[in-house]
């Protein structure tokens, strides 16, 4: 009798482990949902059910989307949810033709107060041409939209993404912490306007790896709040370059600090590596920035810092910029500048840049044999090694 026992609950551990197995692989096609992938059909709906579905279960789920194009709308999906959620993208989503209709909400796809959630594959077509000419020829136009954002999410993996023709920027990551960001794809045209790549803000401990980048704006953008970003490997171009800032535009602004950008590539981009702040008072700070192992291919300012940033001479004339600059080091920067001055240090007059590091900088002036120049103003560093072109700190 007593084997008897044993044997049915030798059975009943491995039936309920079977099922816990099966709970945890649970997947949610958004084809059962309604979504259709002829690109034309409004999915929208069906993906936001296949959201609800999995975000109230109690087990790690899958949302599945595949291959075809699927049509969405502005969607938003909101947790807080349950459990794990992996969103593997087979197919590609694509935006209405009319700009107008994400153009009026800020943003396309939102992820939005969301713990442990992974993006796979895929790719975001937001269409934003009609939009950029709309921009163009001066008539009222929609705000834009940013196609992809994650607002107040943790624990976020986004991973084999392709993201074209952004009407605003492409990935915006926003309040957040602990986001992984590898081997990503952006595209858009170098005339798009405000395309940013990446744009990080308010968030701690985001990784950004094995990526290209291509657009016409800034190929990540680094906004006020950002600490512990860890950049490697990036293809930059064209676009506007790595850019911290513009920040200092409000007077209270959390500062900016512990960024790493290493092994990487710029070509033929208006800027390499960038510091802008706005040429007014502000509290905020940019400190402990790590530049290492870059090539420049022929790049506008490869290596720039300006802090007097003041479009159209509106709110900030005759004023210094308040951010305070410090511990920023750049180690084996080299290739060809676009530009005669390859490097420009412009710092605020009423707070000087402190502590800039500059170690195996080698530059050259592209198809000439000119000598790139430097320009420095209201900086203190030291140098180190060979530094090409002639450095003025």
């Amino acid at each position: 009798m007593a084997d008897y026992m044993v044997y049915w609950l030798v059975l009943l551990l491995v039936a309920t482990s079977m099922c816990t197995t099966e709970a945890a692989a649970t997947t949610y096609n958004v084809i059962t949902f309604g979504a259709k992938s002829d690109g034309e059909t409004d999915a929208s709906q069906p993906f936001l059910k296949a959201w609800a579905s999995a975000c109230r279960s109690f087990q790690q789920s899958k949302i599945y989307v595949p291959k075809g194009r699927y049509l969405l709308k502005q969607v938003t999906f909101t947790g807080p949810c349950r459990n794990q959620i992996k969103v593997q993208i087979d197919g590609t989503l694509v935006a209405p033709d009319n700009y107008r209709v994400i153009g009026n909400s800020n943003y396309w796809i939102l992820f939005i107060l969301i713990n442990n959630i992974s993006i796979i594959g895929g790719t975001l077509d937001a269409k934003g041409a009609g939009f950029w000419a709309c921009r163009r020829s001066g008539k009222n136009c929609p705000v834009g939209a940013n196609s992809i954002t994650f607002n107040w999410a943790n624990d976020v993996v986004i991973s084999g993404l392709t993201s074209i023709n952004s009407q605003l920027m492409h990935l915006v990551i926003n309040s957040c912490n602990n986001v992984m960001v590898r081997n990503v794809r952006i595209v858009a045209p170098d005339l798009s306007p405000n395309t940013d790549g990446i744009h990080v803000q308010y968030s701690t401990g985001v990784t950004i790896t094995g990526s290209s980048i291509k657009t016409g704006d800034d190929c990540i953008s680094i906004g006020p709040g950002t600490r512990n970003l860890w950049m490697e490997k990036i293809q930059c171009g064209p676009g506007h370059g790595v850019s911290i800032g513009s920040l200092g535009r409000d007077y209270n602004e959390a500062g900016v600090q512990n960024l790493t950008l290493t092994d990487s590539v710029f070509s033929g981009s208006d800027n390499g590596l960038r510091v802008k702040t706005w040429a007014r008072p502000s509290n905020g700070f940019v400190r402990d920035i790590h530049y290492r192992n870059i090539l420049m291919k022929n790049v506008h300012n490869p290596i720039i810092i300006d802090q007097n940033y003041c479009p159209a001479n509106q709110g900030c004339p005759h004023q210094g910029s308040g951010i305070k600059i410090s511990s920023i080091n750049y180690e084996n920067v080299q290739g060809t500048s676009a530009t005669e001055v390859a490097m420009i240090f412009d710092c605020s007059p009423t707070n000087p840049c402190t502590d800039i590091s500059l170690r195996n900088i080698k530059i050259s002036l592209a198809n000439s044999r000119t000598k790139a120049k430097s320009y420095c103003k209201n900086i203190g560093g030291r140098t180190s090694g060979v530094i090409l072109p002639d450095n003025c700190l």
